[in-house]
Parts: C-alpha cells; sequence; structure tokens
C-alpha cells in the first residue's frame, strides 16, 4: 500500500548540490546516499515539512548532523546489517594484498608468466602475523573474528575502547604509535571525524614496518593519499589495499593506480546482494517512522 509520494532519481550518477536542493523543496523526508551532500543550506532549501533524513549507509559523515538537530529533523542510518559483509571484504583486502593476487594476475594478463621461479611474486604470510585494527566497532571486531583463524596476534587502538570489548573480540589494547611499530597488516575501522582525518600521514607512515600493509574500508579521507603515494614509492611499507578513497570516484589517472602494490576497488564493501537489500528496507524503515512521527529504528544521536 503506498504510504507517500516518491520522487526517485533515476541517473546513475548521483544529483549535483543544486539539482539535490531544488528537489528537496517541500518535502517531508530524504532517502539520500554517501554521496549527497545534505547540509544545512540544503534542509533550509528543503523547508519546514522535512522531519527525516535516512541515509541508505551506515557512515553518515555527508550529513550536517548538528544542524538537522537544530532544525528539530531525524537522521536514520543503517548499522550493523554491513558489519559482516564489510569485514568480508576487509579481510578479502588483506588477503589479496598479502598475496599479491592483483599483482599475479597483471602478471598472467601481460604475458609474464613463462615459468616457475621460487622468486616469483613473493608475499606475505598472514598466519601468525600482527593485524592492528584501528576502531574496534562492529567490523573492526568482526575482522578480529575472522583474524582468529589465522591465528594472528591482534592490537588494537581507539580513544573509547571498553574492557568488555577488548575482551570479548579478543585483541590486546596498545597505543596508536605501538600498534603501528608492531603490526605487519594496519586495518582501519575508525569513523571520519576531524580527529581522524589525514590520521594515517607521512607521521604515521613512517612508523609502520617497510614490510607493512594498510586496509581502508572505512572512509577515504581517514588517509592522506599524497603521503600514502610517497610511502609506498619509497618503500616506507610493503603495500595497501583501499576500498574507499578521496576522492570517490578516484580518477583514473591517480597515481596511486599506476603502483604494482596497491590494490583500489570501488567501494564495494557492502556490495552483496542481500545486504544492499537489507539497507534499503532499513532505511525506509527509518523514513517512514520520522513521516509518521515515530522514533526511528536506526537513529543518529
Amino acid at each position: 500500500m503506498a504510504q507517500c509520494k516518491v520522487d526517485v532519481w533515476q541517473d546513475e550518477f548521483p544529483p549535483s548540490y543544486e539539482v539535490l536542493s531544488e528537489h528537496a523543496r517541500g518535502v517531508d523526508g530524504l532517502l539520500c546516499m554517501l554521496t549527497d551532500r545534505i547540509d544545512g543550506a540544503l534542509m533550509d532549501a528543503a523547508g519546514t515539512n522535512l522531519k527525516v533524513i535516512s541515509q541508505m549507509a551506515v557512515g553518515y559523515d555527508n550529513i550536517d548532523v548538528s544542524a538537522a538537530h537544530q532544525r528539530g529533523i531525524m537522521v536514520g542510518n543503517t548499522p550493523g546489517v554491513l558489519t559482516e559483509t564489510t569485514a568480508d571484504l576487509a579481510f578479502a583486502l588483506l588477503l589479496s594484498a598479502a598475496r599479491r593476487l592483483s599483482e599475479g594476475a597483471r602478471y598472467i594478463q601481460e604475458g609474464k608468466w613463462r615459468t616457475w621461479h621460487p622468486t616469483t611474486l613473493l608475499g606475505h604470510d598472514v598466519t601468525e602475523a600482527t593485524l592492528g585494527i584501528i576502531g574496534l566497532g562492529r567490523i573492526g571486531t568482526a575482522v578480529a573474528k575472522r583474524a582468529t583463524a589465522f591465528d594472528m596476534r591482534l592490537l588494537a587502538c581507539g580513544p573509547r575502547l571498553s574492557d568488555e570489548e577488548v575482551a570479548q573480540a579478543g585483541v590486546e589494547r596498545v597505543e596508536l604509535d605501538d600498534l603501528l611499530q608492531q603490526s605487519d597488516f594496519v586495518s582501519l575501522h575508525c569513523p571520519l571525524l576531524p580527529e581522524t582525518r589525514h590520521l594515517i600521514n607521512r607521521t604515521t607512515l613512517s612508523r609502520m614496518k617497510p614490510s607493512a600493509i594498510l586496509i581502508n574500508t572505512t572512509r577515504g579521507g581517514v588517509v592522506d593519499q599524497a603521503a600514502l603515494y610517497e610511502a609506498l614509492v619509497g618503500g616506507v611499507i610493503a603495500g595497501a589495499a583501499l576500498d574507499v578513497t578521496d576522492p570517490e570516484p578516484l580518477p583514473a589517472n591517480d597515481p596511486l593506480l599506476q603502483l604494482p602494490n596497491v590494490l583500489v576497488v570501488p567501494h564495494v564493501g557492502s556490495a552483496t546482494i542481500g545486504t544492499r537489500g537489507k539497507m534499503a528496507q532499513i532505511a525506509i524503515d527509518n523514513l517512514l517512522a520520522g513521516l509518521h512521527g515515530q522514533p526511528l529504528p536506526h537513529a543518529v544521536r
């Protein structure tokens, strides 16, 4: 049964800020993607009817939540449902980078596979290696769970890690510098906040092992990509595997894409049929609850 009139953006590419502002005029609710910038000016353009903003993603750094709350607008997201799927992808990136799978595929495609040799495409062991997890939330904890099957030593850091979270995840709580210095793999799972923007920079990269590999499935802005490029070219670290970049999409001529020791995939952490379907349903549930003046099932506080 229809519950509201819907204006759906049909184009493959997201609407521009100006087009979105125009389409938002007079609406009661917005169901948005992480590609949409939802700030106070857009909320004002929408008008006083706007009751709820429902994001089809767990992250919401594209939404000015404070501005929404100041205007009495509820904000919802889709946490939890994509935890396992994104953790799967993070660990797939870790394994792929460790064993240089994308390099191996290119090696064959370029006609270089002519014989077996004992030093061809040597990678890094995962079993019993040390994994550093920056941000031990739902996804970071799920990654830790997968790592235990490989008998990895697990380190974690974050500003608000409780003793219970550390014990349940089976990790050792350490400071960031210690994590960077000791880890063979560093996996990023912290949200993008002012204090975490470019958390991985020239200084922090210099503290990592030359054999270390960086994995990022959170937000591109957590990494200073210019510094990462320099670190990869200069042998400061061994490799990187990225599901997220800054900007997105990453231009085809970006220098990172020219490096053999970098694997970049197009923000597919939650990209399974089942998970995207569940995300859409949660986003709809949040939207309808807000339109009816009810508490959102998954509200951003």
